[in-house]
């Protein structure tokens, strides 16, 4: 391991490469990570760097972003395969009939979905800024929310609106139940728990805490509580852990794992550097209609860290 991580910098000095890693990724890619965070904070940090080159260590839709902020960088994707089973294939196309069927509606598709379903959206919102976007919209107005209904719900409680919330949603977080929570009570009692908004509405109801991954760190970092029950992607406990020394964190579930997240490895961090694949290229046509969407969302609610 040493020898590849040593090589991994060596390699990341001759490319002029920086390495972003998704609070979602393993321990150890985490460690050889020069950013560490949510989807978007990442690809607007990355845009900020002089660095020629982008590892993004996390799923295709994220190195889709950095690449819509930066096209002027490489954007590579070490694991090729990982993708996000929050939607299909086909997503772009049920997307492109539902702006047929609803012509006046406002779309709000959250950022974690493809650059093709962003370039067709009219605003775009993160986990933390959904219901600061949905609010900025005029009363008068249909909102279309994609592609995570769970999202979705948590911003019309928020907020009071009715919006046509898509089917779709995070796996891992949706197999996340009353039960889970009720257990982990049991387990660690006086531990707050903290729950990313991607749960459905009757586990959220059982959170002392909703919100961003980021957020569910920056609150533990601040709380005086010494236990939380955490009910996001296991593989935020790492930065938990860093962040927050002295604190114990308990996973709400054993079952709250993405497969996809974990396929990222040392090895092919390494052979991404190496050969610069596999790339990830937005079509211009689609970057720029995607930017759009972008923009006016950080114009109303920038996205917090």
């Amino acid at each position: 391991m040493e020898d590849i991580i040593e090589e991994i910098e060596r390699l990341k000095r001759e490319r002029k490469a920086v390495i972003l890693a998704h609070l979602y990724q393993p321990e150890e890619i985490q460690e050889i990570a020069d950013f560490t965070g949510d989807s978007f904070g990442l690809s607007r940090q990355a845009a900020r760097t002089d660095a020629e080159v982008i590892v993004f260590c996390g799923v295709r839709f994220m190195a889709e972003t950095a690449n819509i902020l930066s096209p002027e960088k490489v954007t590579l994707l070490p694991a090729a395969d990982a993708t996000c089973r929050m939607f299909t294939d086909t997503l772009t196309d049920e997307v492109r009939r539902a702006r047929a069927a609803h012509p006046d509606a406002v779309f709000v598709a959250y950022v974690n979905t493809p650059a093709a379903v962003k370039a067709m959206a009219d605003i775009c919102c993160t986990s933390s800024n959904a219901a600061a976007v949905v609010a900025s919209i005029p009363e008068d107005r249909e909102i279309v929310f994609l592609p995570d209904g769970n999202l979705g719900s948590f911003a019309e409680a928020q907020t009071g609106r009715q919006m046509i919330c898509w089917h779709g949603g995070c796996p891992t977080h949706m197999g996340l139940t009353e039960a889970d929570i009720e257990a982990a009570r049991a387990a660690y009692p006086g531990a707050p728990v903290l729950m990313h908004p991607e749960c459905r509405p009757p586990v959220r109801a059982l959170a002392d805490y909703v919100g961003s991954t980021t957020g569910i760190v920056k609150y533990a970092m601040e709380s005086e509580a010494e236990d939380f029950i955490i009910a996001t992607e296991e593989g935020v406990l790492y930065e938990l852990a860093e962040r927050c020394p002295g604190k114990k964190f308990h996973l709400a579930s054993r079952h709250l794992l993405c497969v996809n997240m974990k396929k990222t490895t040392l090895e092919k961090v390494r052979d991404a550097l190496k050969t610069l694949e596999p790339r990830v290229v937005v079509p211009e046509e689609i970057r720029e209609k995607a930017v759009t969407a972008l923009t006016r969302m950080l114009e109303i609610a920038p996205a917090k860290k």
